[in-house]
């Protein structure tokens, strides 16, 4: 199996022969294709004699490789000439920070794994793994002075370290700040947010924008959110304006406000011009709210009924709005002016017969508990803490309802303090 695999390291300076054994120049860098073949070494790198210029051999043309060297079986070999499609092993990969998509983490590429394998009577490499662990380290540290052959004995005694090639995601911005190669973002996307966000954390500047570009807009808003208000602006502030927006449409109002509220007045202004009207009009109005108030802490999608409603028009207005299903949990019941009359738990609507009317599973004289939107938010929060709150609706002057602080926003205003 040992004779199979080769390392990057290992690569690196390796001989290369033409067809009467001459040499032609060493290896300098391996070059991936994956918009041709996602883990197959395309072409490889040659430095020749006065080492100025390089030369590009194809995988076609190579006859055998192993540590004693690479022979070719063809010699028409052409200048290298940089390609945007192109992974240069090397230059893009050796030393950079990837994702661990299954670990769900950032890691540093100290080497890369090959298989050698026998394709149509010639040797191809195939990136099996990354490398990251002390093994790889120890391999480079010694490449150069001691013979491969040593080293790999040495290393033997170390466990490896290292992930599958198909469990790693590239993240490779270029000066035009998008992803310049064609490699997939669906193990990012499959993530939890939560995860996603931890690891975005740890990227550099230039990388999180790379990923915010690549990634669906929806799971970009969702991995926002559970992310700090200081970073959500840098990446908010780093993307296309029309980006930015779209990604903010796709988050609760009341989040998107407070991204675009650490914005420069500018950008905010700027942003909220590419938002479809309806998202921009919810956002706008939380805007003018203080931030340490109910009205800047609530959020504008909620489910309310009139009071004349039956059991079934509520469970009607749930279903008609299949993006809260998985966090609404109180049904709110106005008048025709919208004051708000009454907070039933969804757990109740269910459980009462759908031709039944909503005010018969109204308890007698039970005033719903609210606040004012210009309430401050540690008044809000005691009010979650004394009466154990899940929901909290918030009116405005007039008694109408205008939005609902949530537990969830309690959560992150007491993690901000």
């Amino acid at each position: 199996m040992a004779d199979q695999i080769l390392y990057l390291t290992e690569l690196l300076g390796l001989k290369v022969y033409d067809l009467k054994h001459r040499l032609l120049g060493r290896i300098q860098d391996a070059v991936l294709v994956p918009v041709v073949h996602p883990v197959r070494v395309d072409r490889y790198l040659i430095a020749g004699g006065g080492g100025y210029s390089w030369l590009s051999v194809r995988h076609d043309q190579i006859a055998s490789i192993s540590l004693d060297g690479i022979t070719l079986i063809d010699e028409q070999i052409a200048p290298y000439h940089p390609d945007e499609y192109m992974l240069r092993l090397v230059r893009d990969l050796l030393d950079q920070q990837i994702i661990d998509a299954q670990g769900r983490k950032v890691v540093r590429v100290t080497d890369v794994t090959f298989d050698i394998r026998r394709e149509a009577g010639r040797d191809a490499l195939h990136v099996l793994e990354v490398d990251i662990g002390m093994r790889s380290v120890m391999r480079r540290l010694l490449q150069g002075w001691l013979p491969r052959r040593v080293i790999r004995r040495l290393q033997s005694r170390i466990p490896p370290s290292s992930i599958s090639w198909g469990l790693c995601n590239i993240v490779e911005p270029d000066p035009q700040r998008r992803l310049r190669l064609n490699i997939s973002m669906e193990p990012l996307e499959n993530m939890h947010p939560a995860d996603l966000a931890d690891i975005v954390e740890e990227l550099s500047h230039e990388d999180r924008e790379a990923i915010f570009e690549a990634i669906d807009t929806e799971v970009a808003a969702e991995a926002l959110s559970e992310m700090e208000p200081e970073l959500q602006a840098q990446i908010i502030e780093s993307l296309e304006t029309e980006k930015a927006a779209d990604i903010l449409e796709e988050m609760d109002p009341d989040e998107a406000a407070d991204v675009l509220g650490e914005l420069e007045e500018e950008t905010s202004e700027e942003i909220l011009e590419e938002m479809e009207s309806e998202p921009k009009a919810e956002v706008e109005e939380l805007l003018e709210y203080d931030e340490d108030t109910a009205g800047g802490m609530m959020n504008t999608e909620f489910v309310s009924v009139h009071e004349d409603a039956t059991v079934a028009d509520a469970l009607d207005a749930l279903r008609q709005n299949p993006d809260l299903v998985d966090t609404v949990n109180t049904i709110f019941v106005t008048d025709i002016d919208d004051r708000l009359k009454a907070a039933l738990p969804v757990a109740r609507v269910f459980l009462a017969r759908p031709t039944a009317a909503l005010s018969s599973i109204i308890p007698e004289d039970e005033e719903p508990i609210h606040v004012p939107a210009d309430e401050h938010s540690r008044r809000v929060a005691e009010l979650f803490d004394k009466y154990n709150l899940m929901t909290l609706p918030v009116v405005d002057e007039d008694g109408r309802l205008s939005g609902v602080v949530t537990a969830d926003d309690i959560i992150s205003l007491l993690r901000q303090k």
